[in-house]
């Protein structure tokens, strides 16, 4: 078996001499680099260029998802690392990406290592599997914990993104429609909006419209989504094969 270069993302202390430990028992594998925050493997993983990077996902300076949406994910084979979260958990199955759950044995890592693209994905690019499971596991995970100022005539309204139902866009305005049935019209397109909330959950689905996913219940394959709130929201051709590849990975 060829040699696989590995880098070790990993803030636990006991947890990456641990890993460590395992990989230098295993001879086909070869520690390249290991770093305990973001920073640090931003800068290195690019550099070195490993095969395979073992990363946990909650690290103290943020988590890997959004590391690996900044840096790509062309040139590596990812492992993720979590403990039992159900959203981590949710998150990486809906994307079909690799994992190990800790505390993690050399048996399932020996197993993972010797498949190393047994979970890469064929349907969607690898990035946008990384990119979708950020979005669940940021949405699902902590949603009240992110928040956007939303600029109106009279006031500055400050909503939370579990909050937000939906956006529909009118020329050069968007109009915010939250769970209290509340509309809150601001001046600004909905493309900048599309930018910001993306990582969350969000996804365009017609040139008109911008919806969080936390609150779609169906999909009518004529074109529509049905929101939480009865509302239906039209799908464009367009964006059909976006937001059906989003369902798909969902499933």
């Amino acid at each position: 078996m060829e040699m696989i270069k590995v880098y070790v993302l990993e803030d636990e202390t006991n947890i990456m001499r641990h890993l460590l430990h395992m990989l230098d028992e295993i001879p086909y594998t070869q520690v390249v680099g290991h770093a305990e925050g973001i920073i640090k493997a931003a800068a290195e993983i690019p550099f070195i260029k490993p095969d395979v990077v073992l990363a946990d996902i909650r690290l103290k300076d943020g988590n890997s998802f959004q590391l690996f949406e900044e840096i790509g994910t062309e040139n590596f084979q990812i492992i993720f690392l979590t403990a039992y979260d159900e959203y981590a958990v949710d998150a990486l199955n809906m994307g079909a990406l690799g994992y190990l759950l800790k505390p993690v044995n050399e048996q399932s890592l020996r197993h993972v290592l010797e498949k190393p693209d047994h979970h890469r994905p064929q349907k969607l690019p690898y990035s946008k599997l990384v990119s979708l499971a950020n979005d669940y596991y940021v949405s699902q995970g902590n949603p009240s914990n992110h928040r956007i100022a939303l600029k109106g005539l009279e006031y500055i309204e400050i909503v939370s993104l579990d909050e937000i139902l939906y956006c529909k866009s009118d020329k050069s305005y968007t109009t915010f429609f939250l769970k209290d049935k509340r509309e809150v019209l601001v001046s600004k397109g909905l493309k900048q909006y599309e930018t910001m909330l993306a990582q969350f959950g969000f996804i365009r689905c017609h040139q008109s419209y911008l919806v969080n996913f936390l609150y779609v219940k169906k999909y009518y394959r004529e074109g529509f989504l049905e929101m939480c709130s009865k509302e239906m929201i039209p799908v464009s051709v367009r964006k059909k094969e976006e937001v059906l590849a989003y369902l798909e990975n969902m499933a």
